[in-house]
């Protein structure tokens, strides 16, 4: 369906002006071509296409404006017209002619005249009148013909009748105006970046985007000066061509990737858990990594157990089944030896989860664990943890770990993903299985073969059943005995929670085999797929559909060696079968008493569905054509050489199938259900016009030609083979036509961003347009979307997710559209970046939506046959070459030809193999429904004749067994290979002997080898004569056939290596036209290599194709150009082609050689480096002795070269070290290639740039700085007004200060007075640490805010934003914002007080670009890059290192550089540089502490210690090794002479201990000194904030600042530094102040010029010239990484380095950071009374309720000092009273709030291991019992820091004292240091509530150990200081007392029943006995008869 406008002529125009008209309709609007100078008349003749999918309307309206069209301002519109389609809906063709109207709507004397069309959907159209639309006249007719260009109106869509063929009008489809040129067919693979300037005129209208070149003529023709927000799609936006679309994209990247094994880590982190569940229990948690599992130490009878330990599983499996494991923590109760424990409650998520995570990584989150076999009870506790999952080359940003004081907000930091609610209910999964049908015939035993032999049974040889496996648990079928379609009719059920956190359920259909099972097919389905979360979202749900299973081959062999695939790793190969099932969920009502509570899978019969729920059964067709093969491998050149289509298991030659047979059902069902019982073939005669079309689904084998001696093709000349197959699927083809018009809104915005992508990497100019463009494109692909997609809604085969997914992709794509506009108007220059970043997000989305889960028409394969082998194949999905009438929801390879590169099957394909291509194929494939298929040969390149099979002669429809090609164009193609660089290193040297081989058509040449080079220069022209292509010439024109161009090393011998291979579009020159500008002659473009996946360089070269005409070779442009007389016969790249040169010199800086390694095993003695460049080049002078000194003693070199003057050509420039042997013998040690000159490029600076320094004084004004910004300054008044008053911090502080006074606590004051001898290092450093998370935190903020900013922003516009955003906060949200501020005020005062220093997370490198601001370094490879994935690491490659420097500039340089003070001819640029003769230096490393140790022993720790290394210094600190600790705090210092240049390179490893055997490496860093200590940021010693002479911030450095600040200023030749009164000081024009005087320890005050010069130094940066940030005092993490495990992080070392030259004073001692000692405390616990303890045992005697009472408590960890009160018997009351001391030492760390306890892990432990615990005093009250177990009941945990403060009644003691502490005044014991109250005692009861069971008077005292032994204490009540006797009431032995009362009580209440019951039994034995006593005596008188 279609809508054409021919617009002829727009006249009785006024004036005399440039025109331009402009069509829209339904939102896509087209610009016309400019007409210049034009005066009544403008006569346009152009015609428009709108392709429609939905019907038009009679109400829909046409609108064409008319405008003036301006270069320089914004059109101006003439007039508008405007047209309902009444008419033309009903006729179908409209003449119109109509006069215009202007703004006003009022009509004014412009007339229009236009014709329209519109084709309906049936494909029929209103009559065609007799003319057809008229072509239009050449172009150069218009105007006065002055500029020839001037007409190539840049703003049309389409060709101006340039050679189209008659009868086929212009038409040009929307869609095929926005192809591209030379890039169209391959954007995605950065193919020919068009060079739109030259070769974008080829149809004289292309909208540009101008080059710099035409600047002159950008003038005339600036088409960009429309108003740069509204440029339509078609305007200067788009790089367009029209592609005649007869071909689709190849795709670049060969190797299949899925599969294949890599390395992966999971790190687990256990800290702890809280609210367990249980009484008095002993927990561990056992941690799983899909089968491995481990387990933590056992914590003792705690509900809350502190762990802190790490775990690390290692894993080396493909990512799929990576990311398919699960991760289960679970918490066991009491497990020891003997038992297995209880389980408390578990947590299950799969890795993919974990690393789809930002970071990959969850960090310090609660794990909510719940009981599996228990749905009705809550949850189970929470388990903190870190969980992060790192592949190889990830680096986890851990955040940083320091003392984790806050208190934490459980609910608010769960671990769960993003958008997961909290609160996840359970439900069931019901996964139904209906049946299966086109399995393979396998049967692996022997047996079965045998049996078939001796009895002849030829039953299905398969036992399928069906195997599904979902967060970790398994569920399986029964088994179907021998059956190919089986039937099974069940349901398997699986309990979880949802949402769930396992993201796939794996359904696969196995074999049953009393050997093994092996699986037939994988099917994976993706939740978030049959999901979706957002308010308007679903649940999952799916099918009943078919999905479609791939696999291996359908050979049945013994041993199938692609088994994996049919596991689902790795892309299958075959089709092997189909199932039918679908997917429900229901969510539980756990509250429902019926419920079954188990977990365990449940497996039961499901009703069956009806046949045609999945849809009609239709016939399709497939029809496909082989136009070439090429590129065949020669391994299988010899035998004859044939191909096999498959679809499904139709075509396929082991077991074809035909039509289904419509069989009866056996059971008796009634009716003729379409059964798909695909059987063998039937006879049924199919009565249609066919004849009988019988498939034929492979080509005739045929034998192939020699193309070079790599590879063969295929004499696929004028006939070419055709296959077609009728197949019969249920017909759902909607599903693929929605994922269609996804598909291509997708591709046609990736190839928008890569275009944007790329005129930013070549800096051309409006990229910003070329977004624009792409986004109205975008948003207009979407409203397609949502009205083709409209109309499908209710069709009945749909299932529920058919129906949910159109919803929610409408919607997504609704949304997007309408966020693309409003992003659309927000691209301007500056915010270009952050834009990409989003619409590249709507991408992803995008591919994401494109996916369907259920399946429909398996995927085309396409297998190459040898010799009846299978040797390669390509398999293409079913949905790109769909046919549809509707062009938008076609596949985008249907009816075009399409490249396919075959590759080989399964494992095969992995490496090297996969690499070289087996197969290239052109290939044309149809495949629609049979009805449909009268049009199936319309995209093929026309001019053939068909051959069709005897029977199908006269039959228009049948389809053709090959195709005659009458027409054949000759052409001659030139390919200009000019240069490659940075390829493949595939010698030992590390360099290549690299050729380029062209292949086109079934031609292929090379170029010449070039030796030793990764950039060769080849600068030669191949020309491919009489090349012969088959078709129509205007369809060569737009779209020939691609070049593939592959790159070789020559080997001496043996066959050569592939480097790599590209692909490129040749520009076609016809023969009728010139060879002339715009076009021709082309330029040079980079095309990108690939080996495999990975880039591997890239080529400069550029083609071209010409036609050759009747007057044959004589009318083409001449090959001009000498042959080299020293290259022999070789062409070279023609002038005009070539790049223009321009004279450049190179400048050199030689400084030195570092770390060669041995070369064939002898040292490197005397080294050299030799540059070149484009030809030329300079040697550095001779080492003469590397191991003395490895520097260069001649520093600066250069040479002069010609290089292109555009500077992306510019040819890599080569280092290379050479060793000079005896004998003049050179071995090559390593080279390096740079390939990129641009960062070397000297600009001489702008003359205007220079005057800002000069302007009179600028004062810097240094206010202290406030460390943070502070967050809280807004503070706002309501939630509804718009009024924000900026309240002034101080003033905040002084309130907090009252309200704090009120509050009748000191705290406030007690924290502000910092005792100055107190501090240490380490206070400066936490305090260092908690500024720097504020900073993350106020960033990561302050990110979030801006992001919702923005998409606040995209959603509304920017309509009343403002208010809007204003009015949603509420005020509870006020609250929220303001809490914070209160406590944290007072603690910034005291905060700075304290000087800080600078902590990275990172190394100090990346925070100064790895200190290369003159000195940079160069790595010098050697080696060949490996061939599997992990490439051998460039860092096994690296044989050395080479330092210096280039500069490159072109040739006269300005005068005033040369002429200034100072200037060194011999020193070049290079000046003001160091010497670099050898110097001593006193190297310094602290190294503070290590964090995240991979664990080194068995037992999941390590012993570290220190090791460091530089030159011939090794030292180990092996005796201070840490015992069993990842996160040691070392705390030392090393001092190390060493001489530069010779000893640079620092290394400071960690080691693990050993006590037998050697201690293992755990990870290493190094840092390179001398670029340190060289570098202009000074970082030999880090500048502190404030200079102080004494105290823990002595200044370290042995220059004071201002000796620094003096030589920084005769260095960089500044003026200063001028200290001036008043504590002033200038240097250059700056001006700073500061403080003047300094105090020393007594007290006294100096008058100095210290701070002063500090403070320039701290912004040294802002001095012009010179400046540069200096190195602050730092504190540096650097990453640990151990060589065994490359790529991944072993722990991270937070150190620094100070370095002090030998020749300058000494520098004081080392700063001591030895770590803190922790402090010895005793607390001093009495427990007076307890009260209200429930009463848990019934006297025997009396009946009572009574306890025996004591109190148990400890204050470490396992209870190792746990203390008892006596026993209170027999409290009636739960009163008791104790009077009872406990007495705990311990050892305290202040600054961490940790205990410090030491002790042996074990008996055979060798030493004590340090632990830091939580502070925190466990109270347990108990019953004592005299035989049993005492029963526990009830306990109170108090945070020593932390903790409630006691109530002073027992009354009013309640159970919110621990439940809602958040509301409680909270104290600390180090600051109260006495409190005495009651607290409750709490348990759970049944119901796991909380209860108070109990509450104690307890008085805590903490003393210091030296107040300790002032005022000793007894335990219990000893001396000394004794607590007097608890006065008890005598209740415990009443009974003595009473002893009546007591009996009577006995006998009458508790035992009367049993005292009746005995007498009773009693009664019954006497008589018994009785009985049995008189018996015999009886029986004989009875028998005497007495």
């Amino acid at each position: 369906m279609a809508l054409l406008l021919q617009l002829r002529t727009v006249s009785g125009l006024r004036g005399k002006a440039d025109r331009i008209a402009k069509a829209a309709f339904r939102g896509l609007s087209f610009y016309t071509r400019v007409i210049e100078n034009c005066e009544d008349e403008a006569r346009f003749d152009e015609t428009f296409r709108w392709p429609v999918a939905s019907s038009i309307d009679g109400n829909e309206i046409l609108e064409i404006q008319v405008f003036n069209y301006s270069k320089v301002f914004t059109n101006r519109l003439i007039g508008t017209f405007r047209m309902v389609l009444q008419k033309v809906v009903e006729e179908g063709q409209v003449e119109v002619t109509d006069t215009l109207i202007d703004d006003n709507n009022s009509a004014i004397q412009t007339s229009i005249s236009i014709e329209i069309r519109y084709q309906a959907l049936d494909g029929t159209v209103g009559a065609w009148n007799d003319k057809e639309f008229l072509e239009t006249p050449s172009v150069h007719s218009e105007g006065d013909g002055r500029y020839p260009l001037e007409t190539d109106s840049l703003l049309s869509g389409h060709r101006q009748g340039l050679d189209i063929s008659p009868g086929k009008s212009n038409q040009q489809s929307a869609e095929r105006t926005f192809r591209r040129a030379g890039k169209g067919v391959f954007s995605a693979m950065k193919l020919g970046k068009t060079r739109p300037s030259k070769d974008d005129h080829r149809k004289q209208d292309e909208p540009a985007v101008l080059e710099a070149e035409d600047l002159d003529q950008k003038a005339i023709r600036q088409g960009g000066r429309l108003e740069p927000d509204t440029i339509s799609l078609a305007s200067v936006t788009a790089v367009t061509t029209n592609v005649s679309n007869k071909r689709s994209k190849p795709d670049i990247k060969m190797e299949p990737s899925a599969g294949r094994p890599m390395d992966y880590q999971v790190s687990i982190t256990i800290i702890e858990a809280r609210q367990l569940v249980g009484l008095n229990m002993d927990p561990m948690v056992c941690v799983e990594v899909g089968e491995e599992k481990k387990y933590t130490s056992m914590k003792e009878s705690t509900n809350c157990p502190y762990y802190n330990e790490y775990f690390v599983f290692d894993f080396h499996v493909p990512p799929d089944v990576m990311f398919d494991k699960i991760i289960k923590l679970s918490v066991i109760h009491s497990k020891n030896l003997l038992r297995s424990g209880t389980l408390v409650g578990s947590f299950k998520m799969d890795v993919g989860t974990v690393y789809t995570q930002p970071e990959h990584q969850f960090y310090h989150k609660w794990a909510i664990l719940s009981d599996p076999e228990d749905l009705t009870a809550g949850l189970k506790g929470y388990l903190k943890c870190d969980i992060a999952v790192v592949g190889k080359g990830d680096n986890i940003k851990t955040p940083h770990k320091s003392n984790e004081t806050e208190e934490e907000d459980i609910e608010g930091n769960l671990l769960l993903p993003d958008g997961v609610p909290a609160e996840r209910q359970w439900a069931r999964f019901y996964v139904k299985i209906y049946r299966a049908e086109g399995l393979p015939r396998m049967n692996t035993s022997i047996m079965a073969n045998v049996k078939k032999a001796f009895i002849g049974d030829n039953k299905d040889l398969v036992d399928p059943y069906v195997q599904v496996v979902f967060a970790g648990q398994k569920g399986k079928t029964s088994v179907q005995k021998s059956s190919y379609e089986p039937l099974w009719n069940e349901q398997i059920i699986f309990t979880e929670m949802f949402p769930p956190l396992c993201k796939r359920i794996k359904v696969q259909i196995r074999d049953s085999d009393k050997v093994n099972d092996v699986a037939i097919g994988t099917h994976f389905i993706d939740l978030r797929k049959i999901s979706n979360e957002g308010d308007k979202g679903f649940l999952p749900t799916f099918g009943p559909a078919w999905v479609n299973m791939y696999g291996s081959t359908r050979n049945y062999t013994l041993m199938d060696e692609h088994q994996e695939l049919n596991e689902g790793l790795g892309e299958g190969v075959s089709f092997r079968a189909r199932l039918l099932l679908s997917l429900a969920v229901e969510i539980l009502d756990t509250t429902n008493p019926e419920i079954n509570s188990s977990t365990e899978v449940q497996v039961e019969q499901a009703p069956s569905v009806a046949d045609n729920c999945t849809g009609k059964m239709e016939e399709f067709f497939l029809f496909g054509a082989f136009l070439e093969a090429t590129m065949i491998d020669r391994k299988i050149g010899d035998k004859p050489i044939n191909f096999e289509v498959t679809i499904g298991n139709y075509g396929n030659q082991i077991d074809g199938m035909t039509k289904p047979i419509l069989q009866r059902k056996k059971e008796g069902r009634n009716g003729d259900e379409e059964e798909s019982e695909l059987l063998q073939n039937s006879s049924e005669d199919e009565g249609d016009e066919d004849g009988e079309l019988v498939s034929v689904s492979s080509s005739q084998p045929v034998k192939p030609l020699v193309t070079d001696r790599n590879y063969f093709h295929l004499p696929y000349f004028e006939k070419k083979p055709c296959i077609y197959i009728k197949s019969w699927w249920q017909d759902q083809r909607r599903r693929l036509y929605n994922a269609n018009i996804m598909d291509k809104i997708a591709d046609k915005l990736e190839e928008g961003l890569n275009d944007v992508q790329e005129m930013i990497k070549t800096e051309k100019p409006h990229p910003e347009r070329r977004l624009r463009g792409v986004l109205e494109e975008l948003s207009s692909g979407c409203l397609r979307f949502v009205t083709l997609a409209d109309k499908d809604q209710h069709h009945s085969s749909h299932t529920r997710l058919d129906r949910e997914r159109l919803k929610s992709c409408m919607r997504e794509l609704e949304n997007m559209g309408q966020q693309a506009t409003t992003l659309r108007s927000q691209v301007k220059k500056n915010t270009m970046k952050d834009k990409l970043k989003l619409v590249q997000n709507f991408l992803q989305k995008l591919r994401f939506l494109v996916d369907e889960p259920q399946h429909t028409i398996p995927d085309v394969f396409i297998w190459m046959m040898s010799n009846n082998k299978r040797i390669a194949y390509a398999r293409i999905p079913s949905k790109d070459i769909l046919y549809s009438i509707v062009d938008e929801e076609m596949g985008k390879d249907c009816a075009k030809v399409k490249t396919v590169f075959l590759k080989l099957p399964g494992k095969r394909g992995f490496g090297p193999a996969g690499w070289t291509v087996q197969a290239k194929m052109e290939i044309y494939l149809w495949l629609g429904l049979s009805k449909q298929r009268k049009d199936f040969l319309s995209g093929l390149p026309c001019g053939f004749e068909e051959k069709k099979t005897a029977r199908g002669q006269n039959l228009p429809s049948f389809p053709p067994i090959s195709l005659l090609y009458t027409k054949k164009q000759v052409f001659q193609l030139r390919a200009h290979m000019y240069q490659a660089r940075s390829l493949f290193a595939a010698d030992s040297s590390g360099l290549s002997d690299p050729f380029a081989r062209v292949f086109f058509i079934s031609q292929s040449q090379c170029t010449e080898v070039l030796n030793e080079t990764l950039c060769p220069t080849w600068d030669q022209l191949l020309v491919f004569d009489n090349v012969e292509l088959y078709g129509e010439v205007h369809e060569m024109r737009d779209d020939p056939p691609i070049i593939v161009i592959e790159i070789y090393d020559q080997d001496t011998v043996g066959r050569a290596d592939f480097m790599g291979r590209t692909f490129a579009k040749p520009v076609v020159k016809m023969s009728d036209e010139h060879y002339c500008p715009p076009r021709f002659p082309p330029q040079l473009e980079y095309y990108q290599i690939y080996r495999g996946n990975s880039t591997a360089g890239d080529l400069l070269a550029a083609f071209e194709l010409l036609q050759i005409g009747p007057g044959g070779k004589s009318d083409l442009p001449p090959i001009d150009g000498p042959t080299d007389m020293d290259r022999g016969p070789i062409l070279p790249v023609p002038l005009g082609i070539r790049p223009v040169l321009s004279k450049y010199r190179v400048e050199i800086l030689f400084w030195g050689l570092r770390d060669l390694k041995r070369v064939n095993l002898a040292q490197v003695d005397r080294p050299r480096v030799d540059i070149e460049c484009a030809g030329k080049g300079v040697q550095s002078s001779l080492i003469q002795n590397y191991k003395k000194n490895p520097n260069f003693s001649t520093l600066v070199k250069w040479f002069e070269v010609d290089l292109p003057e555009n500077e992306l050509l510019h040819p890599p420039l080569n280092i290379r070290v050479v060793d000079c042997r005896a004998f003049g013998r050179y071995t090559l040690v390593g080279s390096h290639a740079v390939s990129s000159l641009r960062k070397f490029i000297y600009r001489p600076p702008d003359k205007k740039a220079q005057q800002w320094n000069m302007t009179g004084e600028i004062v810097v004004n240094m206010e202290p700085e406030v460390p943070i910004k502070k967050m809280e300054t807004m503070v706002k008044l309501d939630a509804n007004s718009d009024a924000v008053v900026k309240v002034d911090v101080s003033e905040e502080e002084k309130e907090k200060k009252k309200k704090k006074k009120k509050g009748g606590e000191d705290e406030g004051l007690e924290e502000e007075e910092v005792d100055e001898s107190m501090l240490d290092w380490w206070s400066k450093y936490f305090a260092s640490i908690e500024t720097m998370k504020e900073q993350l935190r106020q960033q990561e903020a302050a990110a979030a805010e801006a992001e919702e900013k923005e998409e606040v922003d995209i959603a509304e516009g920017f309509k009343g934003q403002v208010k809007n955003k204003e009015k949603s906060k509420t005020p509870k949200d006020d609250k929220k914002k303001k809490q914070p501020s209160a406590p944290e005020l007072p603690e910034k005062k005291k905060k700075q007080k304290i000087d800080e220093l600078k902590v990275f997370n990172k190394e100090l490198e990346a925070e100064f670009d790895n200190f290369e601001d003159w000195l940079h370094t160069f790595n010098l490879l050697r080696g060949k890059i490996g061939d599997n994935d992990d490439n051998a690491t460039e860092e096994e490659r690296i044989v050395g290192r080479f330092k210096g420097s280039i500069c490159v500039y072109k040739v006269p340089l300005p005068d005033d550089i040369t002429k200034e003070a100072g200037y060194d001819p011999n020193f070049g640029m290079f000046q003001g540089i160091p010497s670099n003769d050898p110097i001593n230096v006193l190297v310094r490393v602290y190294v503070v502490r290590a964090t995240d140790l991979h664990p080194a022993d068995i037992n999941g720790k390590a012993d570290p210690y220190i090791a460091i290394k530089l030159g011939k210094t090794d030292i180990k600190d092996k005796e201070n090794y840490i015992s069993k600790q990842l996160n040691p705090v070392f705390g030392k210092s090393f001092d190390i002479e060493a001489t530069f240049p010779m000893e640079s390179m620092l290394t400071v490893a960690v080691y693990d201990w050993d006590l037998v055997g050697t201690d293992d490496l755990i990870g290493e860093t190094k840092i390179d000194l001398e670029n340190r200590y060289y570098s202009k940021h000074r970082a030999t010693c880090g500048m502190s904030q404030t200079y102080s002479i004494y105290g823990y911030n002595t200044w370290r450095d042995p220059m004071k600042p201002s000796q620094i600040l003096s030589k920084l200023c005769k260095d960089g030749k500044v003026d200063g530094p001028h200290f001036g009164p008043g504590g002033r000081v200038k240097v250059a024009n700056r001006v700073f102040t500061g403080p003047t005087e300094i105090e020393d320890e007594n007290g006294q005050k100096k008058q100095t010029d210290e701070h002063l010069a500090l403070t320039v130094l701290r912004h040294w940066e802002d001095i012009p010239w010179a400046g540069c940030k200096l190195v602050p005092e730092h504190v540096e993490t650097r990453p640990l990484l151990n060589p065994d495990k490359p790529g991944i992080e072993q722990g991270r070392l937070e150190m620094w380095v100070d370095m002090f030259p030998m020749d300058m004073p000494a520098p004081g001692p080392a700063t001591d950071i030895s770590p803190r000692k922790p402090k010895k405390y005793e607390l001093r616990v009495i427990v007076w009374n307890t009260d209200e303890v429930i009463l848990e045992d019934d006297d025997y005697f009396t009946g009572e309720k009574s306890s025996d009472i004591f109190v148990r408590g400890w204050l470490k960890g396992q209870q190792e000092d746990k203390q008892d009160t006596d026993v209170h018997y027999h409290s009636l009351t739960g009163e008791g009273n104790f009077n009872w001391r406990y007495i705990f030492p311990f050892d305290y760390l202040m600054a961490e709030e940790k205990i410090v306890i030491s002790k042996k892990e074990s008996m055979f432990s060798w030493d004590e291991t340090e632990y830091k615990i939580p502070a925190r005093l466990t109270l347990q009250v108990w019953d004592a019992d005299h035989f049993s177990a005492d029963d526990f009941l009830g306990a109170i945990e108090l945070d020593l820091n932390r903790f409630p403060r006691g109530a002073k009644t027992a009354k009013q003691c309640s159970l919110e004292m621990v439940t809602n502490e958040a509301e409680m005044p909270m104290i600390s014991i180090f600051k109260q240091k006495r409190v005495k109250g009651w607290w409750p005692f709490v348990a759970r009861d049944e119901n796991d509530e909380l209860e108070v069971t109990g509450k104690v008077e307890a008085e805590l005292h903490l003393l210091t150990e030296e107040e300790a032994e002032k005022s000793p204490a007894g335990l219990a009540r000893n001396e000394p200081d004794p607590l007097e006797k608890p006065n008890r009431p005598d209740t415990a032995f009443l009974w003595f007392l009473n002893p009546l009362k007591s009996i009577r009580y006995l006998i009458c209440t508790r035992y009367k029943w049993l005292i009746i019951k005995i007498l009773l039994a009693l009664l019954l034995l006497i008589m018994v006995a009785l009985f049995l006593y008189s018996m015999p005596g009886y029986m004989v008188k009875k028998l005497l008869g007495a």
